[in-house]
């Protein structure tokens, strides 16, 4: 038998020296091993949260890249903006709908997942996220604005197609559930038990809006280049694939592609915000040490 140290009880040499770890703090020594223990643990945690912003970039990448899109069309190819009844009126149709009620209400619905809103004051965020919203529903309100009133100026019958019932479904839906997400999640007044059982419904509404407003949008890509696209007055037709129609089918598979990393930030289990998680969790905050 060896001492490893004055004050330390007796050990073996394959006891203070095992094979792979250098058991220091159990030989009196001053250095110990615990780091090392921890890195592995800290990198294991941090990988779902770099995965996490890797997703949140591709989302936001995907969002501007659906406005440059749809702006480009209309600007470049449909001849510009107005408002006084013409084609151009109808321009921001598109524009303003797939803004707000695609992009920005995507960017709104992920809010809370973002790791940094994490063990800090819900009430800011859920201010914010109620803020995005109603932008997001705004722009949708004056996006159906603009084609309606281009409707009736051109003497055009409003809401005959699958396209515009899906549309005015989803904005009915999506007010309905600013109105009751205002009502049971900021009125102080609103009582706990109400807040429970209104949140499932809250979260699966949410995620359905989403995939009738990209549905919306898909569809009216696709009937409006059918519309403008007939092969007349110098234009080919949309079956050659002109460049108008190949950024319109590029705009609709990036609006697909923007919707399902929303939809898979939402889903994703690790990514939600730690007091959502069933209550027998406990909630460590982020990059916090588990020994301190």
């Amino acid at each position: 038998m060896q001492q490893c140290g004055p004050s330390s009880p007796s050990c073996s040499t394959s006891d203070c020296f095992p094979l792979g770890t250098l058991n220091t703090a159990a030989c009196g020594s001053e250095t110990s091993a615990e780091p090392q223990k921890r890195e592995p643990a800290g990198l294991f945690r941090m990988r779902p949260i770099v995965i996490f912003y890797g997703f949140y970039l591709l989302c936001f990448g995907l969002g501007v890249a659906c406005v440059v899109c749809v702006y480009l069309w209309n600007s470049k190819w449909r001849g510009g903006f107005a408002w006084d009844g013409s084609p151009l009126q109808f321009n921001w149709h598109p524009v303003l709908m797939v803004t707000g009620l695609v992009v920005v209400y995507g960017n709104g619905a992920v809010l809370y997942r973002i790791p940094l809103t994490w063990g800090q004051n819900k009430l800011p965020w859920k201010l914010l996220h109620a803020a995005l919203m109603l932008l997001a529903l705004v722009l949708s309100i004056v996006g159906l604005c603009a084609v309606f009133d281009f409707h009736n100026a051109q003497k055009t019958p409003n809401l005959y197609s699958i396209h515009s019932w899906i549309g005015i479904a989803a904005t009915a839906l999506f007010a309905m559930q600013w109105v009751a997400g205002m009502a049971g999640f900021l009125l102080p007044c609103s009582p706990i038990s109400l807040r429970k059982r209104l949140k499932p419904m809250h979260v699966w509404l949410g995620g359905s809006i989403l995939t009738l407003s990209i549905a919306a949008c898909i569809s009216g890509i696709n009937e409006k280049l059918f519309f403008v696209l007939k092969g007349i007055n110098m234009t080919q037709p949309y079956s050659a694939l002109p460049p108008e129609a190949l950024l319109g089918n590029s705009l609709g598979v990036l609006i697909i592609a923007f919707g399902l990393v929303v939809l898979k930030i939402l889903s994703t289990r690790e990514w939600q915000r730690p007091d959502s998680r069933p209550e027998d969790m406990a909630y460590t905050p982020l990059l916090q040490e588990e020994n301190e």
